[in-house]
């Protein structure tokens, strides 16, 4: 069996690292692309669409304008 040295850990918490901000980025990176096409749309003080995956108290979300019944 192998001995497991400094170099091997040093390069598994670099990969592991990498990983994670890769991860972090692309979240970061649809949630943008999300609120851009909102706010592009305004619809910018909607909280659902704002915040899609927060729990939400009603299904009523309504994509476009609301007409008085």
């Amino acid at each position: 069996m192998k001995k497991i040295n400094r170099n091997d850990l040093l390069i598994a918490a670099a990969i592991g690292a990498a990983t994670g901000i890769l991860v972090y980025l692309t979240r970061r990176l649809r949630e943008r692309q999300i609120l851009t096409k909102v706010s592009d749309e305004g619809y910018e003080t909607a909280h659902e669409v704002l915040y899609p995956r927060k729990k939400q108290i009603s299904g009523k979300l309504h994509y476009g304008p609301v007409l008085p019944e």
